[in-house]
């Protein structure tokens, strides 16, 4: 019906769903069209459920239509592991971050390398599920801005 429509089917994986884990997008990708469902990279929601975000990069390069840039502040996700504390509460107590973050975990470079070879020319979105009041959106788009600038040249 999307392909009917003009559209591109991609499934996002995402923490608390059906597909999280590396097990589960090998499960999609391996039991559906390859023309017809695509995937969404998302760095921060694949290191978060454990997974390296560079392999799957390399592994379904050629399905991956959309790309979400989130970083993770490691010592918040070790705090949220060791204590159950659940992904909404996890938000809150500041998770996320954005690529060029030093606090964050997600080496980026390999990542948008491997989408370079395979010219990728999708979006790359950058997101960081970040409470304003504690970090403030502004200065936080333009650290983002200023390493994929440096990281990709535009």
């Amino acid at each position: 019906m999307a392909q009917e429509n003009g559209m591109q089917l991609v499934y996002h994986p995402h923490i608390d769903t059906g597909v999280e884990n590396f097990e589960d997008i090998d499960h999609l990708m391996n039991n559906t069209d390859s023309n017809s469902v695509k995937l969404l990279l998302d760095t921060g929601h694949l290191y978060y459920a454990g997974v390296d975000p560079l392999a799957v990069t390399q592994k379904y390069v050629n399905r991956i239509k959309h790309v979400h840039l989130k970083n993770i502040r490691q010592p918040i996700l070790n705090e949220s592991k060791k204590t159950g504390r659940g992904f909404l509460d996890s938000i809150r107590a500041g998770i996320f971050t954005v690529p060029g973050d030093s606090a964050g975990a997600i080496n980026f470079q390999p990542i948008l390398q491997e989408l370079a070879k395979a010219n990728y020319e999708g979006w790359l979105m950058v997101e960081a599920e970040q409470d304003p009041k504690n970090a403030e959106p502004l200065q936080y788009a333009l650290m983002a801005r200023t390493y994929l600038r440096d990281q990709i040249g535009f």
